[in-house]
């Protein structure tokens, strides 16, 4: 993607179902289940590069020693600097109790920390704030009580956090911050105390209160706890905890909006945002891995027995289509291939823009994640050209040019645009940062024959248009090509989401401000005031009054205006954008239909909410995020 947006964090979780002693004697090592989760980690690194986190829960500790550990890190490769302190906590027991203690997995327990059986890890990508270690997860929630501490992190955004906030008011509590994972972490803590105190009233006339303790850890119903929780959430999540009794959990939103997917065998329950992760650090085949369901629950019980529990009532599935589009690793086969198809998808789209002169036309793709939508526009192209032979030489229709230039046609392909440097933040100067936004990318120089090539490039998504105006398009003009056409493997980003994706403000679209130009150019700037009053007169959003703005014109003229947007003066050559259809995005990726980006058809209410108060924000010249 040219234009980077920050996303949705990663999650790793992993059980150890035998005791330590086990995996000490089978693979050699005491730090087997580390190993596992930096690679889980390391293969998420995608999800979250701002901060990490780390915990591990000791289960049946003796009373006095320290059961749960955590390391949060906001260091620049904070994934290597956690292993890197926890891989010196086993270097320490080395020192103190030798080589036997390595060896002895009840010694580890007993003396050194990261040496439980449950494990979490966290990558994060900070959408707004500060980024400092405090707002890294996983989020501890501590009691002396071992069955009421929680530790918690996430992938997972709330669009209702005021109203959650107002539960926990009501409920007696007094929340230190308002923001979604303190309201979240403090509503499950609530119900966590409630289920522990159930248990406890239900004994406590037949037993001795440390009697009671090893019940409560024994009886603790995880999914209860979480379906008296989640009832009054609104958002996209997957959230998981750890809770000190050693069991765990990871609960998925009713709209399966935010991924999980999870492994077990007899030695281990994994669990992570990708499948890739799993497979490397494991070995497995991919289809020993599962989904999740959505608005269900994997607990894991003390015991290290497992369910898949029903929390929510499951809506109709939409699942995020950005996941499978861009932010996903592409190693996925499912993800690769539907990254195929929707390079193939745009095919006769491009074809058309061309006026079918491949001869004229070189085909390239903005680095680097375009890469395999541009193997399949290609393979698309070769499967056009394979028609156009059968029906020269199989069907015998007539051919204007030469039957042998036919037979061997190939696709001009080229590497035509290369990322060169990474623009620095510390420039804040504005002229200083477009002209570096404008050296971002360089250009492969002599292989376009000037004014006669046309250059088909594909990205696979064009969210604001600020890296295409200001650095690609002016290094694709350098090569003086009769026509650019750049080609967005995604549909028009026109709304905005509220499920973990940093893309709330509707100015930042270059699908908006079209259709703003638009409205400007046909003199109807009248009906923003019009949406604008019905926003602020339906305070239940029953309906996106924002798709209004764009009913008024067609796909094709959003898509000319866009291209008319990024064409500066300078650019000598015509310039055309393309965008995929929805219709065609819903037939590449079949199974992750959540298109609100593009269609504003939110799955939860909270969006349409959000969707409506974003453009009230722009309306009033708010710049700040709509939830």
């Amino acid at each position: 993607m040219s234009d980077a947006i920050k996303h949705e964090c990663g999650i790793a979780m992993i059980r150890l179902r035998k005791p330590l002693q086990y995996y000490i004697d089978k693979y050699k090592t005491p730090n087997y289940a580390a190993s596992r989760l930096y690679v889980l980690m390391q293969k998420q690194i995608n999800r979250g590069q701002d901060g990490a986190g780390v915990a591990n829960v000791k289960i049946d500790t003796k009373p006095g020693t320290r059961y749960i550990s955590r390391y949060r890190s906001v260091d620049p490769s904070a994934v290597n600097y956690i292993f890197e302190k926890i891989n010196k906590k086993y270097k320490k027991a080395k020192k103190l109790g030798g080589v036997d203690g390595l060896a002895d997995g009840e010694w580890l327990k007993e003396n050194i920390a990261f040496s439980g059986e449950v494990w979490l890890g966290h990558l994060r990508y900070g959408t707004h704030g500060q980024n400092s270690i405090e707002t890294c997860h996983p989020f501890l929630k501590q009691n002396n009580w071992r069955s009421r501490n929680l530790v918690m992190a996430g992938n997972f955004n709330m669009t209702n956090v005021e109203e959650l906030f107002g539960k926990l008011v009501e409920l007696g509590q007094h929340p230190k911050e308002k923001t979604d994972t303190v309201t979240v972490m403090e509503k499950i803590g609530h119900f966590l105390d409630e289920e522990n105190q159930r248990i406890f009233d239900k004994y406590k006339h037949q037993f001795q209160n440390e009697e009671i303790t090893h019940l409560i850890e024994d009886e603790l119903n995880v999914a209860r706890i979480l379906r008296r929780s989640c009832r009054d959430f609104d958002g996209g999540y997957a959230m998981a905890g750890l809770i000190g009794n050693g069991s765990s959990f990871v609960v998925r939103d009713p709209s399966g909006i935010r991924p999980a997917y999870y492994y077990a065998d007899d030695e281990v329950i994994v669990v992570a945002s990708e499948k890739p992760a799993i497979k490397s650090a494991f070995g497995i085949d991919f289809n020993a891995i599962e989904e999740i369901k959505p608005g269900h629950a994997l607990v894991i019980n003390k015991d290290a027995s497992f369910e898949q529990a029903e929390v929510m009532p499951a809506r109709e599935k939409k699942s995020c289509s950005f996941e499978r589009i861009y932010f996903s690793r592409g190693t996925d086969p499912d993800i690769y291939q539907e990254r195929k198809e929707l390079g193939k998808a745009l095919v006769p789209q491009i074809l058309k823009a061309i006026d079918f002169d491949l001869k004229n036309t070189v085909f390239s793709y903005i680095p680097n994640t375009a890469e395999t939508s541009f193997l399949g526009m290609l393979q698309g192209l070769e499967d056009y050209l394979s028609s156009k032979r059968r029906e020269v030489f199989v069907e015998g229709k007539p051919h204007l040019g030469d039957p042998e230039e036919l037979l061997g046609f190939r696709p001009r392909v080229e590497k035509l645009v290369s990322k060169d440097v990474k623009l620095r933040t510390f420039i804040t100067n504005d002229d200083d940062r477009d002209m570096m936004v404008s050296s971002v990318y360089d250009t492969t120089y002599e292989v376009i024959k000037p004014g006669v090539d046309t250059l088909v490039v594909i990205d696979d998504s064009i969210v604001r248009g600020t890296t295409l105006e200001k650095s690609i398009l002016t290094t694709l003009d350098q090569l003086k090509p009769k026509k650019i056409i750049i080609v967005s493997s995604a549909p028009q980003i026109r709304f905005p989401d509220c499920y973990g994706i940093d893309m709330s403000m509707m100015r930042q679209f270059i699908a908006f401000r079209a259709a703003l130009a638009l409205m400007k150019e046909r003199k109807i700037e009248n009906r923003l005031d019009e949406i604008y009053e019905l926003c602020m007169a339906d305070p239940s959003n029953r309906e996106n009054y924002v798709k209004k703005v764009y009913d008024q014109f067609t796909y094709e003229e959003i898509s000319d205006k866009v291209a008319e947007i990024v064409t500066t003066p300078e650019i000598n050559a015509e310039v055309k954008v393309i965008f995929q259809t929805v219709e065609d995005l819903n037939k590449c990726i079949p199974n992750h239909l959540g298109d609100w980006y593009f269609t504003g058809n939110y799955p939860t209410v909270g969006g349409t909410r959000v969707v409506n108060r974003s453009f009230v924000n722009f309306m009033e010249g708010k710049t700040i995020r709509a939830y």
